[in-house]
């Protein structure tokens, strides 16, 4: 099989494309059963979590999202009780949000949820493993956030629990 450019593949990008795209599927899968947050709040109340408060329009920037779509999920989080609007501390006249007592309750709730079923997945693994899948997926994940000019904040380890 040649690529688009007339040229033969990499097999090892191949076979980390798609084992990627089993990886999502099969988070897409776990994350919905008996978690209280959609994909979208728990994402916007993880980032909350680490950087708060922030305006719309740094979440927008953050997400490298329309600043409509932000909003309109802000909304629906706001509505449930999970984020509020707060004047900005620093004195600017863009008001910003932050998550509530709730919101993180759930977000740790929902957390918790994922890595017990991780766990579940790795429970076989040694420690050594768990800890190099760990290192690969940060590097892997750091280098996307390189290319796309946006970097995401990591917690202390042991802070994100």
């Amino acid at each position: 099989m040649t690529n688009a450019h007339g040229q033969k593949p990499d097999p090892n990008l191949v076979d980390v494309e798609y084992e990627l795209t089993l990886l999502s599927r099969y988070h897409a899968l776990a994350q919905r059963a008996d978690l209280h947050l959609d994909r979208s709040a728990y994402l916007l109340l993880g980032r909350l979590e680490l950087e708060q408060p922030m305006s719309l329009k740094e979440l927008s920037c953050a997400f490298g999202l329309d600043i409509s779509t932000i909003n309109r999920q802000i909304g629906a989080l706001r509505r449930q009780g999970l984020v509020e609007r707060v004047e900005d501390p620093d004195g600017g006249l863009a008001r910003k949000v932050r998550p509530t007592a709730s919101g993180l309750a759930q977000l740790r709730a929902d957390r918790e949820h994922s890595t017990a079923g991780v766990g579940k997945v790795l429970r076989d693994w040694t420690p050594e493993s768990r800890r190099a899948l760990g290192e690969l997926l940060r590097h892997f994940n750091q280098s996307v956030e390189e290319i796309e000019g946006r970097t995401w904040p990591r917690p202390t380890p042991g802070d994100h629990v």
